[in-house]
Protein backbone atom coordinates (compact mmCIF):
# COMPACT_ATOMS: atom_id res chain seq x y z
CA UNK A 1 0.00 0.00 0.00
CA UNK A 2 1.48 3.38 -0.93
CA UNK A 3 2.26 6.34 1.70
CA UNK A 4 -0.13 9.23 0.47
CA UNK A 5 2.54 12.22 0.91
CA UNK A 6 1.54 15.85 1.68
CA UNK A 7 3.16 18.96 -0.31
CA UNK A 8 5.32 21.19 1.28
CA UNK A 9 6.33 24.81 0.76
CA UNK A 10 9.51 25.80 1.81
CA UNK A 11 11.09 29.64 2.41
CA UNK A 12 14.78 28.67 1.98
CA UNK A 13 16.49 32.21 3.02
CA UNK A 14 19.89 32.30 1.60
CA UNK A 15 22.32 30.30 0.03
CA UNK A 16 24.27 29.98 3.32
CA UNK A 17 20.96 28.59 5.18
CA UNK A 18 23.32 25.08 5.22
CA UNK A 19 25.85 26.49 7.31
CA UNK A 20 24.46 28.78 9.62
CA UNK A 21 23.09 28.58 13.18
CA UNK A 22 19.03 29.62 12.52
CA UNK A 23 15.91 28.37 13.39
CA UNK A 24 15.05 27.26 9.93
CA UNK A 25 17.88 25.13 9.62
CA UNK A 26 17.14 23.34 12.62
CA UNK A 27 13.80 23.33 11.77
CA UNK A 28 14.59 21.75 8.20
CA UNK A 29 16.95 19.52 9.57
CA UNK A 30 14.46 18.24 12.04
CA UNK A 31 11.75 17.82 9.43
CA UNK A 32 13.71 15.68 7.36
CA UNK A 33 13.62 13.25 10.24
CA UNK A 34 10.87 13.50 11.20
CA UNK A 35 8.63 13.11 7.74
CA UNK A 36 7.62 9.87 6.51
CA UNK A 37 10.21 9.02 3.87
CA UNK A 38 8.96 9.61 0.38
CA UNK A 39 10.16 7.31 -2.34
CA UNK A 40 11.27 10.49 -4.64
CA UNK A 41 11.07 14.44 -4.47
CA UNK A 42 9.37 16.74 -6.80
CA UNK A 43 10.51 20.07 -6.55
CA UNK A 44 10.16 23.55 -8.09
CA UNK A 45 12.53 26.33 -7.57
CA UNK A 46 12.17 29.83 -7.56
CA UNK A 47 15.37 29.96 -9.09
CA UNK A 48 14.40 28.10 -12.13
CA UNK A 49 12.26 29.68 -14.45
CA UNK A 50 12.06 29.04 -18.34
CA UNK A 51 9.89 29.80 -21.50
CA UNK A 52 7.87 26.62 -20.41
CA UNK A 53 7.17 24.17 -17.65
CA UNK A 54 10.23 22.33 -18.18
CA UNK A 55 11.04 19.01 -16.49
CA UNK A 56 14.65 17.87 -15.91
CA UNK A 57 15.76 14.50 -17.45
CA UNK A 58 19.84 15.22 -16.58
CA UNK A 59 20.28 11.53 -14.94
CA UNK A 60 22.52 12.97 -12.36
CA UNK A 61 22.38 16.68 -12.21
CA UNK A 62 25.54 18.65 -10.54
CA UNK A 63 25.37 21.38 -8.39
CA UNK A 64 24.67 25.14 -9.45
CA UNK A 65 26.15 27.95 -7.38
CA UNK A 66 23.93 30.34 -8.55
CA UNK A 67 25.22 33.34 -5.97
CA UNK A 68 28.13 35.43 -5.26
CA UNK A 69 29.55 37.06 -2.22
CA UNK A 70 28.82 34.43 0.32
CA UNK A 71 31.59 32.75 1.85
CA UNK A 72 33.99 29.97 -0.48
CA UNK A 73 32.79 27.13 1.86
CA UNK A 74 29.49 26.92 -0.03
CA UNK A 75 31.00 26.00 -2.97
CA UNK A 76 32.18 22.92 -1.93
CA UNK A 77 29.04 22.02 -0.93
CA UNK A 78 27.50 18.96 -3.01
CA UNK A 79 23.98 17.76 -3.49
CA UNK A 80 24.52 14.20 -5.98
CA UNK A 81 21.22 12.85 -5.68
CA UNK A 82 19.90 11.19 -8.96
CA UNK A 83 16.99 11.67 -11.02
CA UNK A 84 14.05 9.17 -11.36
CA UNK A 85 14.03 8.78 -14.76
CA UNK A 86 10.32 7.22 -14.99
CA UNK A 87 9.16 9.62 -13.05
CA UNK A 88 10.34 12.78 -14.37
CA UNK A 89 8.56 10.98 -17.57
CA UNK A 90 5.05 10.83 -15.86
CA UNK A 91 5.28 14.73 -14.85
CA UNK A 92 5.78 15.66 -18.14
CA UNK A 93 2.67 13.31 -19.08
CA UNK A 94 0.86 15.15 -16.51
CA UNK A 95 1.56 18.47 -16.97
CA UNK A 96 1.05 17.85 -21.33
CA UNK A 97 -2.22 16.47 -20.30
CA UNK A 98 -3.25 19.65 -18.42
CA UNK A 99 -2.67 21.35 -21.19
CA UNK A 100 0.39 23.53 -19.84
CA UNK A 101 3.18 24.59 -21.92
CA UNK A 102 5.90 21.73 -21.29
CA UNK A 103 9.48 20.85 -22.56
CA UNK A 104 11.96 18.89 -21.04
CA UNK A 105 16.06 19.36 -20.85
CA UNK A 106 18.83 17.16 -19.83
CA UNK A 107 21.20 20.02 -18.87
CA UNK A 108 19.79 21.60 -15.95
CA UNK A 109 22.49 21.09 -12.56
CA UNK A 110 20.26 21.74 -9.14
CA UNK A 111 20.29 25.60 -7.98
CA UNK A 112 20.34 26.51 -4.61
CA UNK A 113 16.39 26.78 -3.40
CA UNK A 114 16.70 23.01 -3.69
CA UNK A 115 20.47 22.02 -2.69
CA UNK A 116 19.87 23.84 0.57
CA UNK A 117 16.78 22.84 1.97
CA UNK A 118 17.44 19.23 0.90
CA UNK A 119 21.26 19.49 2.15
CA UNK A 120 19.56 19.81 5.52
CA UNK A 121 16.52 17.55 5.28
CA UNK A 122 18.00 14.48 3.71
CA UNK A 123 21.86 14.81 3.95
CA UNK A 124 22.60 11.56 2.47
CA UNK A 125 21.17 12.92 -0.85
CA UNK A 126 20.09 9.04 -1.42
CA UNK A 127 15.85 9.96 -2.47
CA UNK A 128 15.90 10.61 -6.20
CA UNK A 129 13.82 13.91 -7.22
CA UNK A 130 12.82 15.70 -10.66
CA UNK A 131 13.37 18.95 -10.96
CA UNK A 132 10.64 21.42 -12.55
CA UNK A 133 10.53 24.98 -13.58
CA UNK A 134 8.56 27.97 -12.95
CA UNK A 135 7.27 29.55 -16.33
CA UNK A 136 8.68 32.84 -17.22
CA UNK A 137 5.70 35.16 -16.89
CA UNK A 138 3.06 32.68 -16.48
CA UNK A 139 0.04 33.60 -14.35
CA UNK A 140 -0.16 32.97 -10.30
CA UNK A 141 -3.01 30.79 -11.99
CA UNK A 142 -0.93 28.50 -14.17
CA UNK A 143 1.62 28.15 -11.51
CA UNK A 144 -1.45 27.01 -9.25
CA UNK A 145 -2.89 24.22 -12.18
CA UNK A 146 1.07 23.06 -12.43
CA UNK A 147 0.30 21.84 -8.61
CA UNK A 148 -2.92 20.17 -9.72
CA UNK A 149 -1.27 18.69 -12.66
CA UNK A 150 1.22 16.80 -10.37
CA UNK A 151 -1.12 16.25 -7.31
CA UNK A 152 -1.87 12.65 -8.63
CA UNK A 153 2.03 11.58 -7.83
CA UNK A 154 1.31 12.45 -4.12
CA UNK A 155 -0.95 9.43 -4.06
CA UNK A 156 2.40 7.33 -5.18
CA UNK A 157 4.75 8.60 -2.01
CA UNK A 158 5.83 11.85 -4.05
CA UNK A 159 6.96 14.45 -2.19
CA UNK A 160 5.92 17.79 -3.65
CA UNK A 161 7.76 20.42 -2.61
CA UNK A 162 7.61 24.23 -3.81
CA UNK A 163 10.97 26.08 -2.85
CA UNK A 164 10.73 29.84 -2.81
CA UNK A 165 10.26 33.11 0.30
CA UNK A 166 6.81 33.69 2.24
CA UNK A 167 8.18 37.00 1.50
CA UNK A 168 11.24 38.38 -0.44
CA UNK A 169 12.05 42.18 -0.73
CA UNK A 170 15.72 41.85 -0.48
CA UNK A 171 16.32 46.03 -0.99
CA UNK A 172 14.28 46.28 2.50
CA UNK A 173 16.46 43.88 4.37
CA UNK A 174 17.97 45.77 7.88
CA UNK A 175 20.26 44.33 10.29
CA UNK A 176 19.24 40.46 11.71
CA UNK A 177 16.88 40.91 14.67
CA UNK A 178 15.18 44.20 13.58
CA UNK A 179 11.71 44.25 14.38
CA UNK A 180 9.30 43.26 11.49
CA UNK A 181 8.32 45.71 9.28
CA UNK A 182 4.62 46.48 9.18
CA UNK A 183 4.20 46.01 5.71
CA UNK A 184 5.74 42.25 5.61
CA UNK A 185 3.35 41.94 9.05
CA UNK A 186 0.37 42.95 7.01
CA UNK A 187 1.11 41.02 4.14
CA UNK A 188 1.97 37.82 5.88
CA UNK A 189 -1.12 38.01 7.83
CA UNK A 190 -3.41 38.32 5.38
CA UNK A 191 -2.15 35.27 3.82
CA UNK A 192 -2.12 33.14 6.43
CA UNK A 193 -5.53 33.64 7.12
CA UNK A 194 -6.26 33.28 3.23
CA UNK A 195 -4.40 30.26 3.07
CA UNK A 196 -5.94 28.45 6.18
CA UNK A 197 -9.45 29.18 5.03
CA UNK A 198 -8.67 28.04 1.88
CA UNK A 199 -9.51 31.04 -0.33
CA UNK A 200 -7.62 29.92 -3.05
CA UNK A 201 -9.09 32.17 -5.24
CA UNK A 202 -7.92 35.00 -2.90
CA UNK A 203 -4.14 33.70 -2.80
CA UNK A 204 -4.20 33.12 -6.94
CA UNK A 205 -5.31 37.03 -7.33
CA UNK A 206 -2.93 37.74 -4.60
CA UNK A 207 -1.23 40.74 -6.55
CA UNK A 208 -4.58 42.60 -6.55
CA UNK A 209 -6.07 41.31 -3.39
CA UNK A 210 -3.20 40.86 -0.78
CA UNK A 211 -2.31 43.97 1.01
CA UNK A 212 1.16 44.97 -0.04
CA UNK A 213 1.50 42.58 -2.41
CA UNK A 214 4.33 44.05 -4.66
CA UNK A 215 6.18 45.63 -1.48
CA UNK A 216 6.43 41.73 -0.48
CA UNK A 217 7.37 40.77 -3.68
CA UNK A 218 8.85 42.95 -6.29
CA UNK A 219 8.73 40.30 -8.80
CA UNK A 220 6.67 36.61 -8.68
CA UNK A 221 9.29 34.04 -9.01
CA UNK A 222 9.82 33.47 -4.95
CA UNK A 223 5.78 33.42 -4.84
CA UNK A 224 4.83 31.13 -7.39
CA UNK A 225 6.43 27.73 -5.88
CA UNK A 226 3.71 28.71 -2.96
CA UNK A 227 0.76 28.88 -5.35
CA UNK A 228 1.90 25.45 -6.94
CA UNK A 229 2.27 23.67 -3.11
CA UNK A 230 -1.23 25.34 -2.41
CA UNK A 231 -2.54 24.05 -6.10
CA UNK A 232 -1.23 20.41 -4.91
CA UNK A 233 -3.18 20.36 -2.32
CA UNK A 234 -6.78 17.94 -1.67
CA UNK A 235 -9.74 19.96 -2.08
CA UNK A 236 -11.02 21.80 0.95
CA UNK A 237 -7.74 20.49 3.07
CA UNK A 238 -7.08 23.46 5.69
CA UNK A 239 -3.15 23.35 5.60
CA UNK A 240 -1.07 23.69 8.77
CA UNK A 241 1.98 26.00 9.37
CA UNK A 242 4.97 23.97 10.20
CA UNK A 243 7.61 26.97 10.59
CA UNK A 244 7.54 30.85 10.85
CA UNK A 245 10.79 32.63 11.74
CA UNK A 246 12.09 36.32 10.28
CA UNK A 247 14.70 37.62 9.02
CA UNK A 248 16.54 41.22 8.72
CA UNK A 249 13.28 42.77 9.73
CA UNK A 250 11.42 41.48 6.41
CA UNK A 251 12.13 37.98 4.85
CA UNK A 252 9.69 35.38 6.53
CA UNK A 253 10.75 31.82 6.55
CA UNK A 254 7.63 30.28 6.89
CA UNK A 255 6.78 27.26 5.81
CA UNK A 256 3.72 25.12 5.04
CA UNK A 257 2.01 21.41 4.91
CA UNK A 258 -0.65 20.73 2.74
CA UNK A 259 -2.58 17.63 2.63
Amino acid sequence: MNTRQAALFISHGAPTLPIEDSPTRHFLAQLGQDWPRPRAIVIVSAHWEAQAFTVNRQPRPGTLYDFGGFPPLLRTLRYPAATDAALAAEAETLLRGAGLRTESTHERPLDHGIWTPLLLMYPQADIPLVTVSLRHRASAAEHYALGRALRPLRDDNVLLIGSGSYTHNLRELRQDGSSVAPWAAEFTGWMDQALLERRDDDVVHWLERAPQARQNHPSDEHFNPLLVALGAAGDGAPPLKLHDDWRMGALSMACWRFD
